[in-house]
């Protein structure tokens, strides 16, 4: 199948590592150019290399206002359009109600939630018709994830703002979409598991929870999101699609 995504051009936020980064090879390897951008700036670099000719890297944070506008411009400018976002950003700090602190909750308010938006508003002006903003959230926007409490605020959020945004946009052709995944074997779920005591014990027990009994893999969650971000997906928009191999099992 042609998800007709040759010459495409996207920004992919958080795209040095983890999901973002599994979006990104995903959507490369289907021919699309990819702007990725991370805090790092070496990370940027090897990621772009690793894209390949089509790649263009921008060390950005999320938190800074500017960051959205500086994407948008590197993309049309550099790679010569611009036709969708992946907004993925790095998970807010662990902890409960109780030990996560003010400044804590600030901090990942700036970048995941306010960054965030910032990101699809400034994307939702600058797409045409055809365009599309998708967003990494969690399975925690349905069901808290235990220990993940400024995360268990924040991404419902962010999942209600993308559904407003789609009514808000959808007559311009432009579509936006959610993917939460669950555990995708990456780094990041692995120092979660780890917070146990027992990764090894953690892992087998949130398997068993599974459907499919595993883990999903990067890959897995990049296919999904090139998929969606592609022109295969063009009447799919304000919804919400678990990656999670089963766990959820509703519709």
């Amino acid at each position: 199948m042609d998800l007709g995504l040759k010459d495409r051009v996207y920004v992919v936020t958080g795209g040095t590592r983890g999901l973002g980064r599994a979006a990104a090879q995903a959507l490369a390897a289907d021919g699309a150019k990819v702007v990725v951008s991370g805090r790092d700036g070496k990370g940027v670099a090897e990621a772009a290399a690793e894209l390949g000719a089509g790649a263009l890297g921008v060390a950005a944070d999320n938190a800074d206002p500017a960051t959205a506008q500086r994407l948008v411009h590197a993309a049309k400018e550099r790679l010569g359009g611009f036709d969708g976002v992946l907004i993925s950003v790095g998970g807010p700090p662990p902890g409960s109600a109780a030990d996560n602190t003010d400044e804590q909750w600030q901090a990942s308010f700036e970048s995941v939630f306010l960054g965030a938006v910032r990101m699809a508003r400034t994307a939702a002006e600058e797409l045409g018709e055809g365009g599309v903003i998708g967003f990494v959230l969690s399975s925690s926007v349905y069901e808290p994830v235990p220990g993940l409490t400024i995360s268990n605020g924040l991404r419902p959020g962010l999942a209600g703002f993308a559904k407003s945004l789609a009514n808000e946009v959808g007559p311009r052709g432009i579509r936006v979409v959610g993917l939460l995944p669950s555990r995708i074997d990456t780094d990041r779920v692995r120092e979660l598991d780890a917070l146990s005591g027992d990764a090894e014990a953690t892992r087998a027990a949130q398997a068993s929870r599974i459907p499919l009994g595993r883990y999903g893999t990067p890959e897995e969650f990049g296919r999904v999101a090139a998929f969606l971000l592609s022109p295969a997906a063009s009447y799919l928009t304000g919804m919400m699609v678990p990656v999670d191999g089963g766990a959820r099992r509703s519709f």
